[in-house]
């Protein structure tokens, strides 16, 4: 009994350095793979910073989106704060960041502003350490006549695609409605939308989003008398109280066989 109790020893001496060696090669190896999987904050840059709806008047609710650039091979799970100086204003928790570019919409707050500026940071919190992450250029707020705005001053390019009139063709005195396909290779803005026959304004919108890209607008019926042989209609753009005339695609003008635009 005794011999056998000292082999049972001898054997759990020889085995306990190798259970422990064991133990240890796999803690090594789960820290070796996860500093490299880690992503450092050298790896994100915020290649664009922009919010919704732009401009924004004092009282909207805003939402920022943006496009986060990482570098390394590795993807996680990382917390995201927009901050204007040491005020928080939006975070996105928890969202996975993949290699290559990545968007990323906060939700939606009713922060306001009013100062005359505001230039915009972005944090990340990484294993529970916040780090400024790097900007492709300078992200700034700007006060405008319709709000707040990121992007420039100015408007455009705009143009119009199309120009439709319901019913179609029309008779002289009957209640039509213009629809207007618009592209706009500018940035978002918001303004009064006008369609015109020569000097005489034909049917108008005030307030209209106009996103970056393609939008069908549609007006009100209304009624429009045909008197003149023709009618060739424009369409204007008041944006800060500036009108601008929008570039077509081809002339838009109602020709007296039933009063029609089609081509």
């Amino acid at each position: 009994m005794k011999k056998y109790t000292v082999m049972v020893v001898i054997g759990c001496l020889f085995l306990i350095p190798v259970l422990a060696q064991a133990q240890w090669d796999k803690k090594i190896e789960r820290f070796l793979q996860r500093g490299e999987s880690r992503i450092r904050p050298e790896d994100l840059k915020i290649v664009e910073l922009g919010f919704s709806p732009d401009p924004v008047r004092e009282g909207q609710r805003v939402s920022f989106q943006i496009t986060l650039e990482n570098n390394s091979r590795h993807s996680t799970r990382i917390t995201l704060t927009v901050k204007d100086r040491d005020e928080i204003i939006s975070e996105a928790k928890d969202v996975q960041i993949d290699p290559g570019e990545n968007r990323i919409d906060f939700p939606a707050t009713n922060y306001r502003f009013s100062r005359s500026d505001y230039c915009f940071t972005v944090e990340a919190d990484i294993e529970h350490n916040r780090w400024p992450i790097d900007l492709a250029k300078e992200y700034c707020a700007q006060r405008t006549r319709s709000g707040w705005t990121m992007g420039d001053r100015g408007i455009g390019p705009l143009y119009v695609e199309d120009l439709d009139m319901k019913p179609d063709p029309a008779t002289s005195g009957e209640f039509v409605r213009f629809e207007v396909r618009l592209r706009n290779d500018g940035r978002p803005i918001l303004g009064n939308i006008r369609i015109q026959d020569k000097d005489e304004v034909v049917d108008q919108l005030e307030n209209v989003p106009i996103p970056r890209g393609y939008s069908e607008i549609q007006f009100f019926y209304r009624q429009y008398s045909f008197q003149r042989f023709d009618h060739c209609f424009t369409v204007l753009i008041d944006f800060e109280r500036t009108p601008y005339p929008v570039d077509a695609a081809r002339e838009f003008c109602a020709k007296p066989t039933g009063w029609t635009l089609r081509p």
